[in-house]
């Protein structure tokens, strides 16, 4: 089992860390960073339920999380999918998540925004992202992971570096599957 720091230190839970039975609901949960952190979690043996558009469902349900249909009725979407218990939410998408997770029940200190500062800075929730994590133990733990086959880092495109503008309009457009690789 993925040691629980690492965990906490992806998604900035150094108080109340993600635990097995816990359940988290993950928007973007299939771009660049929603797509580990819903795999991280499930690890952990936390439920997941990820918010993510139609398209993604299938890849989201292949990887043991619950799909969960962005727009109008979210909320009563997400309460039947937990059996009404947040426990804590992960935002990698922005767009009124954190008031959504709030609304949930969810508490303060178990929510983490990588994306909508000003709502996090309104409510008091967590603005930590991966950069906790980045260090050599942490990224060797995760090189393990993705050696056992036991975590995915999908790739949504890969471009050479010479189309490094046309990368960074692929990834304003906010739904890609996975990560955007530059090549020299």
């Amino acid at each position: 089992m993925l040691p629980a720091r690492t965990m906490h230190r992806f998604n900035g839970y150094e108080k109340g860390a993600l635990k097995a039975g816990d359940t988290v609901v993950i928007s973007g949960a299939a771009g660049g960073v929603g797509s580990i952190a819903v795999q991280l979690a499930k690890i952990l043996g936390a439920k997941v339920i990820g918010l993510a558009s139609a398209a993604n469902h299938t890849w989201l349900a292949d990887h043991g999380v619950i799909p969960v249909a962005y727009g109008e009725g979210v909320a009563d979407r997400i309460r039947a999918a937990s059996g009404g218990k947040v426990d804590a939410f992960i935002d990698t998408f922005r767009g009124g998540y954190v008031d959504l997770a709030l609304e949930l029940g969810v508490a303060p200190d178990r929510i983490d925004t990588i994306i909508d500062f000003a709502a996090a800075a309104k409510h008091g929730v967590k603005t930590e992202g991966n950069s906790a994590a980045a260090n050599a133990k942490v990224l060797a733990e995760l090189a393990s992971l993705i050696d056992t086959g036991r975590l995915e880092i999908p790739i949504a495109k890969v471009y050479h570096l010479a189309d490094v503008r046309e990368a960074y309009q692929d990834l304003a457009r906010r739904h890609t599957r996975g990560k955007i690789v530059l090549v020299p």
